[in-house]
């Protein structure tokens, strides 16, 4: 049997834990409505809830790309009903694609440009059922989208030092242009100078590719315990030893989801404690094509001492080696440390 801290170590270096089955998982969607219909709510979902690409639910991919003059690869829209704005290049995936399949495929379509992905920069989700997974990598090949190659997927792409030079479609990508900006600068002054001390950034993780039959949220929740000050790490002691995991509501937002199995853990009065980032996100389209589902393992913060902090689920804390305690401090201690999730209302 795999140890807890070896489970760690998996998800930091972007390893599957396998199969989330009903041992595994602490709150599945039956579960959640169990609860909400005591409480005298109607459930707002199936317990059968099955997420299937274009169907029940919506992945889409972004590429954040800079080139050496750190100019941003935008594409020209050619859609009706935003033709001549311009956006990242970005798409539905497809069923039987994985994440990184999809978005290098969106690229070359819109923009006549081969890449590789490198990493994830960011995951978005609106609901349960809505995710942009925003990615970066590095130009290959190809040839730069002219206006005399426009089709139905852009009029054009052009590398931009500004985006805002140009009309937007949508202001939603600012945010994910920032994190993209900051990401290529750090490579830069890593590569440049080993002397001036850089902001630490995430390794370059990119989605583990294992089949999940349903969508979870894995929690890796750490606290300092006060007398000896070591990290401690929350373990499910449901069934077998495990990090605890929620099935993802398809009409919640993963906030919500979040805290309504952190009520299920520690009770009403929720400790304080802060999301931090996605250390890793398992996908792959399963091979009959009949699931799309994905798991987000989620790094969580709690604020007090675990000497103050009550459990009333089938919780407990363990206390973490040395080197596992530093490298999640070290993480914890950057904003870049992990994958931001934003949620978007």
């Amino acid at each position: 049997m795999t140890s807890i801290e070896e489970k760690v170590r998996c998800i930091l270096n972007a390893k599957d834990l396998g199969d989330i089955t009903t041992e595994f998982c602490d709150f599945s969607l039956k579960e959640q409505n169990a609860t909400a219909e005591a409480q005298g709510v109607q459930p707002s979902s199936s317990a059968d809830f099955v997420p299937k690409v274009g169907k029940t639910i919506n992945y889409i991919v972004a590429c954040v790309m800079f080139n050496e003059h750190d100019e941003l690869l935008m594409i020209e829209e050619a859609k009706p009903s935003c033709a001549g704005k311009w956006y990242l290049p970005a798409g539905r995936m497809e069923q039987g694609e994985s994440i990184t399949e999809a978005a290098a495929r969106e690229l070359f379509e819109e923009t006549g440009l081969n890449a590789e992905m490198t990493t994830l920069l960011a995951l978005e989700s609106a609901g349960g059922s809505w995710f942009r997974f925003v990615l970066t990598g590095r130009i290959t090949g190809g040839r730069l989208k002219t206006p005399a190659d426009a089709d139905a997927e852009s009029i054009q792409a052009l590398w931009l030092r500004d985006p805002k030079e140009v009309p937007l479609r949508a202001n939603d990508i600012l945010n994910i242009i920032s994190i993209g900006q900051a990401y290529h600068q750090s490579q830069k002054a890593k590569q440049q100078s080993d002397i001036v001390r850089q902001p630490v950034w995430h390794n370059n993780v990119l989605p583990t590719r294992y089949p999940h039959k349903r969508n979870y949220l894995r929690v890796l929740a750490v606290v300092r315990k006060r007398a000896t000050n070591s990290m401690n790490i929350l373990i499910s002691e449901k069934n077998s030893h495990h990090f605890p995991t929620v099935e993802l509501h398809p009409n919640r937002s993963l906030h919500s989801t979040l805290r309504k199995f952190m009520i299920e853990i520690f009770g009403a009065e929720l400790p304080q404690h802060r999301p931090h980032g996605l250390l890793s996100l398992e996908h792959s389209p399963s091979n009959d094509d009949a699931t799309d589902g994905l798991c987000l393992n989620l790094l969580v913060a709690f604020r007090p001492a675990l000497e103050e902090i009550s459990l009333i689920g089938k919780c407990i804390w363990q206390e973490l080696s040395q080197p596992l305690d530093e490298a999640l401090a070290r993480i914890l201690s950057s904003k870049h440390g992990s994958i931001p999730l934003n949620v978007i209302r």
